[in-house]
Order: structure tokens, then sequence, then C-alpha cells
């Protein structure tokens, strides 16, 4: 190898050591996933608030990684009352898990759910609805307000970072609103209840229902958010806190088929030893005997050639009516699967359709579909009126294929 090579072949291997270490050293984009967790230190995480937990429970914070009826099945009755924390975007409930969480209140606890939806038999027992603001495609700020003037200094504005839910009925005999959100509209502003206490039960238990799940996050409370967060936990009573760990989306969780086997370690090595020893038994077995493969040639399409076989004879024998037929059959099949129009009623609303999903003109649209209904309503058809409809479609349908 020449001096030159040699030189060539390091510059390569330089660039090359380069491009590594810079693809290795690059910092992390950062990761905006809805998480919700405690361990998770991301902006929509919760490791900050879970942190600071200690603060408003009486005692140490527990956790809850199961669901909320095997938590409370296997758990024993707590001599002092407790509040359980449930914050992520969406909340999905059993039957049980809801059955369960009522029953935990019935008898005097507290439940704190922030959520930006609740579906199944809690809404339906608490009576509450909870809707997304949908007027904007854009996610527009929006103010959260509490209803007592004496928090007036922790009502904050939500610019970014967040999706819009509030509350549109509630049980008015039993419900207490607490806080509110509101979006500015250039005509009116309106503000409606994202925040409320449901009493439930005779032993003093309740619900606190809130809809912004993402004032709860690391994002906003270290970005001037966290008196609003200490003013909306300030309502509930001072209790023990179990802080919910399972209803998350940022829960780790193993999402193989095979979690059952790898949740068990002596399932999960009688696993690994089993796949090991397969692998072996291919590698060897596979080296001893090894069957020729047979070479199989591939089908051919004789489609084409078919098609244009029929449609000369067709041609030939002059039945221009029985090609014009298939040829409309064969366009409104194309109108059916490319833009998903029903072809049966051709009528001015099928025009204004057609001409919205295709490339061609609303003119043009109706210049087809006025000849097509000229065709279909003669039953003898020549060959100018054949070539002319094969002109017409294929100008039509020029810019689609």
């Amino acid at each position: 190898m020449d001096k030159r090579s040699k030189i060539a072949l390091y510059v390569i291997g330089a660039v090359i050591l380069l491009m590594m270490i810079a693809e290795v050293t690059k910092p992390k984009p950062l990761n905006w996933r809805d998480s919700y967790s405690a361990a998770d230190k991301i902006p929509l995480g919760c490791y900050v608030l879970f942190n600071e937990l200690k603060t408003f429970s009486n005692g140490d914070v527990q956790e809850n990684t199961e669901s909320i009826f095997l938590y409370f099945k296997n758990k024993e009755a707590p001599e002092e009352k407790q509040s359980l924390f449930i914050i992520n975007g969406y909340v999905r409930l059993t039957e049980q898990d809801a059955d369960a969480l009522i029953d935990f209140v019935d008898d005097g606890n507290t439940v704190f759910l922030s959520s930006k939806t609740l579906y199944g038999n809690l809404a339906d027992t608490l009576n509450i609805n909870i809707q997304m603001d949908y007027s904007s495609l854009l996610k527009e700020p929006a103010n959260n307000e509490f209803t007592s003037p004496s928090q007036k200094e922790s009502n904050r504005l939500f610019e970014d970072v967040i999706e819009n839910a509030y509350i549109t009925s509630l049980d008015t005999l039993n419900t207490t609103i607490l806080g509110t959100m509101s979006i500015e509209d250039e005509t009116e502003t309106e503000s409606h209840p994202n925040y409320i206490k449901t009493v439930f039960g005779e032993n003093g238990g309740a619900f606190y229902i809130h809809t912004n799940p993402y004032a709860f996050t690391n994002y906003h409370i270290l970005n001037g958010k966290e008196d609003y967060t200490a003013t909306v936990l300030s309502y509930l009573p001072k209790q023990q806190i179990i802080w919910d760990n399972y209803y998350k989306s940022g829960r780790k969780i193993i999402t193989s088929p095979l979690r059952y086997i790898l949740k068990s370690p002596a399932l999960k090595w009688a696993f690994y030893i089993s796949m090991f020893s397969l692998i072996l038994f291919v590698i060897f077995k596979g080296k001893r005997t090894q069957r020729i493969i047979p070479v199989i040639d591939k089908l051919e399409n004789s489609t084409v050639e078919f098609t244009q076989t029929i449609g000369e004879l067709y041609y030939q024998h002059g039945d221009f009516t029985n090609i014009i037929s298939k040829k409309i059959q064969y366009f409104l099949e194309f109108v059916r699967t490319k833009y998903f129009l029903d072809t049966n009623n051709l009528n001015a609303g099928f025009i204004e359709k057609l001409a919205l999903k295709s490339t061609n003109t609303k003119e043009d649209s109706k210049a087809i579909v006025d000849y097509l209904l000229y065709l279909k309503s003669k039953t003898f058809h020549t060959e100018s009126e054949l070539v002319e409809l094969n002109k017409k479609i294929e100008t039509f349908t020029k810019n689609n294929f």
C-alpha cells in the first residue's frame, strides 16, 4: 500500500471516529411523553409533586402499584382516614375498581382525581360529565381560577402544554365548585367548573375532581405554577396520602406476551434455558442435514393479456354497448374506491363531492357525469360514442393514477 492510500484510510477512519463521538455525545432530545409517574423527571412526569407530597400527608406517602380493587382487597382497613391521589391524562376504571373506589370514600376517606376524562360507573354514580374543549385546532391558553376570593393570588394562566377540559354536569346538591377555567375569546369569555368537591356517603368522605392534570407535572410546577398546585391540594383534609402509580401513562410494565412467565424468576430462567437449548439444536442440526431448496418459478400475471383479448373480441364484433357499459362500471368503481363516494345517485350533490375530492373542476365533473347519464339512457351505442367516453375518462383520471 502506497503512502497516498494510507493517508486516505487514516482520513476516512478519523472521520468515522469523529462521527461516532458526535453521535454518542450529542444531547438527547427532550421527552414530552405524558407520564405522570412519580419516578419520571421529564417535563410531564410527577417527580417534583411526589417528593413534595409529604407536606400535605399525615405520615409517609404510600404507593399503589396495582389496580384499586386488588390494592384494597389485599390491604387491611387503616385506623385513620386516607386520601388516594389519582393523576393521569385519562383514567379508565373497571367496574370492580370503581366500586372499590366508591366503597373507599363511603367509609369516610378522600379521593383526589385529576384527569381530562372520566367514564363508567364512577362518572354515573357522581353524575359528572367532563368535556374536552375542541373549539379550536390550537390549544388555547386558559385561566385556571379559584372561586374563593381569598385564593385569588393563586390563580394562574396556563399558556402552553395544556389540553383544556371542564365539567359540564354535576350533582348540585352534594357538590361544591372550588375552581373554574376560562378561555379568553374575542367575543366573550365563558367560565366552566374544573375543580369540584362532591361529598359522598354518611361518614364524611368526598371526591375531589380536577380536570387539568398538567398542573401537577414537573413542567408547570417548576415554571411558576407551584402556587396554583399547592392551593388545589390545600382544599384536601390532612390525611395519609396514597399515591397511585398504577393508572399512569408512564407506568413501567412488561408489554411482552410472555409477561406472566417473565414475572416469575423460576419460569423466566426455565424459558431462557429452553430457548438457548433450542437455538443450539437448530444450529447443529442445520449443519448436519439440510435439504436442497427447490427453485420455484414466479407465477406469471396474465390478467392484462386476458383483458386485452376479451376487449378485442367485443370490439371486433361491434358490441360497443357492452364495452361502454363495462367502462362505465369500471369508472364508477374507481370513484367509489378512490374517493369513497356513493355512486347510486349521480345528482348535483354527487358532482360537487366528486369535483371537491378530485383534481378536476366542477364543470369537468358535471360534463363527464352528464355524458355517463346520457349513455346509460340509450339502448344502442356507436363507435364514436365509445371513443368519446374513453377520451373523457382518460382526461378525468389522468392525474389520479
